[in-house]
């Protein structure tokens, strides 16, 4: 019966298919939805929620201008749409010294916006969320369709299941960060872009220039395109020997996505006093090393004409330039803020369900019995056949090894959410190579489907256990959640989503005090109240109370445990007095709790 609802004449069973893809995704909104509503605010979303309602509400980008805007736009719009429905107002604190003369204070005025303001501040995290779930959704529905016309009805599914049930991909969907938009505008700007070269309409080349220029507007690590757009044009000019046609069309893309680039930036800067844009401008390039580059942005920065297009480069710049400086952070027992090259293999290699690492293997293995002849006979002319014959297939891989050679060599790691953009492509390629499979008529056919519906069960139920803290996920070669403190920290497992929930343990243990230490976009004083006090690995242990309670986030208090690369300035062990106490509990697999008596 299943093998005649995805059977691969996909007209009679279109309707069928597509209504399971939609409860997939249901269950995907569902899973991201609730457990949202526990989640406190998360690292990144500190900056990015004030600014998305200070864009919205004052037409002004002073604040967190290393980010296109587009994602906090949905999210300041939300808030503001929120407020009116619920009939709440938001004060907005412009007369604070981090609006006012601050340059980028994003940090201090986020806390400011949220905790501070007579704002509520969950509700508005609320409400901000609730576009990114929305993004989620249309990724997975782009995955759908796209292996669905690759792969028939079964290949369609299966790419969806992979992704509806990727605990990464449902951590950061609910979460107001570039990471899963990012990984969106990717996916369909490439889709677009392979549409494009292989049907050259004005259709598709209109729409292939709208996603470029959307990828631009969602996040600046999208500048990958380029290149990999002119190569995907090379190529393809060079086997369909129209070489002319082809490089004018990308041209056009190109002109399309930046024009629309200008007015909504235009939107942005349009109650940016001029002046104030010249010397932020200024101020973010005084320490620059290339001034042939910053330049020309910083002369831009007061041309009305120009401006719109001098506010985007800036950001453009500090993204390469925060590339190039790298981030502090753990990674297997170490400690440094310039990165390893092996770390998104390590770190893929423990937070993705094992199951996926086994269709990886198996699809792989198909690969090579695909391969008929050796690949040294006549290599030219049998790639040249192949990448005529599968060039999206080809398009797909560039991209893979395109984006994992320069996030290898990026100094900033800072998670496995970096590397989502490659997630989409896994799946489509899987999905092909098991849907190819499970075509293959032989005997105990229905043995094939019990293997590949016995491991989407493993990975799906794997998955789900975790609920709600996917944030937390790692796969059973770490040892679970519970050991993946060990591993990595950061985004991989501590990223603040756990305060609300140490709030709660408190109320629960009747605690009175509690010293804390967090790592964070939420603030434990909005909280905690009076029972908070602070604590940082620097004070003395001397200072704490005989009989106290103290929680840290596992990012600070791995950090302290690391030891630092050789040429890092870091002084490791702040935290071994800790050890000489029982753990208490583990709130969320993010923050530790010790009941300290001296």
């Amino acid at each position: 019966m299943l093998n005649t609802i995805l059977s691969d004449n996909h007209k009679p069973n279109n309707k069928i298919v597509n209504a399971i893809a939609v409860f997939l995704l249901g269950l995907m909104l569902a899973l991201a939805f609730f457990s949202m509503k526990g989640d406190s605010s998360t690292m990144d979303e500190l900056p990015h929620i004030p600014s998305g309602y200070s864009y919205i509400t004052q037409r002004d980008m002073r604040l967190n201008p290393e980010h296109p805007p587009l994602l906090k736009d949905l999210a300041g719009l939300s808030v503001w749409l929120g407020s009116k429905v619920t009939d709440t107002p938001i004060n907005f604190p412009s007369e604070v010294e981090s609006w006012q003369n601050e340059v980028n204070g994003q940090w201090t005025f986020g806390r400011i916006f949220l905790y501070q303001s007579d704002n509520d501040a969950d509700k508005i995290i609320f409400w901000a969320r609730l576009p990114m779930l929305l993004i989620m959704l249309v990724l997975g529905w782009y995955i759908f369709i796209w292996a669905k016309e690759l792969y028939g009805p079964k290949g369609g599914l299966i790419a969806l299941f992979l992704y509806s049930f990727s605990p990464t991909f449902i951590a950061h969907g609910r979460y107001v960060a570039t990471d899963v938009g990012a990984a969106a505008a990717f996916f369909i700007a490439i889709y677009y872009m392979v549409k494009q070269l292989k049907e050259p309409t004005k259709r598709n080349l209109a729409l292939a220039g709208l996603a470029f220029g959307i990828a631009m507007l969602t996040k600046f690590s999208l500048v990958l395109l380029i290149p990999y757009f002119i190569f995907l044009a090379v190529v393809w000019g060079f086997l369909q020997k129209r070489f002319l046609k082809t490089v004018l069309a990308l041209i056009l893309i190109g002109l399309i996505g930046m024009a629309l680039v200008y007015p909504v930036y235009l939107f942005h800067i349009w109650d940016y006093p001029l002046e104030r844009q010249l010397s932020d401008t200024q101020y973010h390039f005084r320490n620059f090393a290339f001034q042939k580059i910053s330049d020309p942005i910083v002369w831009m920065a007061d041309k009305p004409i120009l401006r719109p297009y001098g506010q985007f480069f800036l950001g453009l710049l500090m993204v390469v330039r925060r590339a190039t400086g790298g981030n502090t952070t753990y990674f297997l027992g170490e400690v440094s803020n310039q990165g390893w090259h092996h770390y998104f293999p390590i770190v893929f290699l423990i937070k993705v369900p094992l199951v996926l690492l086994i269709l990886i293997s198996i699809s792989l293995v198909l690969t090579a019995f695909q391969i008929r002849k050796p690949f040294w006979q006549k290599p030219y002319r049998r790639s040249k056949t192949w990448i005529k014959d599968h060039f999206t297939e080809f398009a797909l891989i560039s991209f893979f090894v395109l984006y994992w050679a320069s996030s290898i060599q990026s100094n900033l790691n800072i998670g496995v959410r970096h590397v989502l953009p490659t997630f989409p492509i896994l799946y489509l390629l899987i999905s092909g190579q098991i849907s190819k499979w499970l075509n293959i008529s032989f005997k105990k056919v229905y043995f094939k489907y019990l293997i590949v519906i016995a491991l989407l069960i493993w990975y799906a139920f794997g998955v789900i256990r975790i609920y709600p803290h996917f944030l937390a996920y790692f796969n059973e070669l770490a040892g679970g959640p519970e050991n993946g403190y060990q591993y990595v920290t950061d985004s991989n497992l501590d990223w603040g989503q756990d305060l609300k929930r140490l709030a709660s343990f408190v109320e629960e243990n009747n605690i009175d005090k509690i010293y804390v230490d967090y790592f964070g976009g939420g603030w434990p004083e909005y909280y905690l109240g009076d029972k908070f006090e602070p604590w940082w690995d620097r004070r003395d242990p001397h200072e704490f109370p005989d009989q106290g309670w103290l929680a840290i986030s596992a990012t600070f208090l791995q950090g302290t445990r690391g030891t630092p690369t050789p040429g890092f300035d870091h002084q490791p062990g702040r935290y071994n007095w800790v050890e000489q106490y029982d753990l208490f509990t583990v709130v969320g697999h993010s923050i530790f709790v010790y009941n300290i008596s001296k």
